[in-house]
């Protein structure tokens, strides 16, 4: 039995650019990791399903306020990746 592996920062960066893209009904390409969430128009209703989804998919919790928190993918990809390295 092998023991799960955490995601590179970068493969939580596409990961999150993918959903962040769905919510907005935008191609990921379009959007920009360095730029906050808010400037695209992610209100507090798409960054709670966010955080679930991230839940739900890499099994740790996750605060509500995390998209708030940290305002952009690539500083949520960070947050996340340390709380899996933790969980892992």
């Amino acid at each position: 039995m092998s023991l799960p592996t955490v995601p590179t920062e970068q493969s939580l960066i596409d990961w999150l650019t993918t959903r962040v893209g769905a919510y907005l009904r935008r191609d990921p390409a379009e959007i920009d990791s360095t730029v906050p969430l808010a400037e695209y128009g992610l209100d507090s209703v798409a960054a709670l399903s966010l955080c679930g989804d991230v839940e739900d998919h890499f099994g740790i919790p996750v605060d509500p306020t995390a998209a708030w928190d940290f305002p952009t993918v690539r500083a949520l990809a960070g947050h996340l990746w340390k709380e899996l390295e933790n969980a892992g």
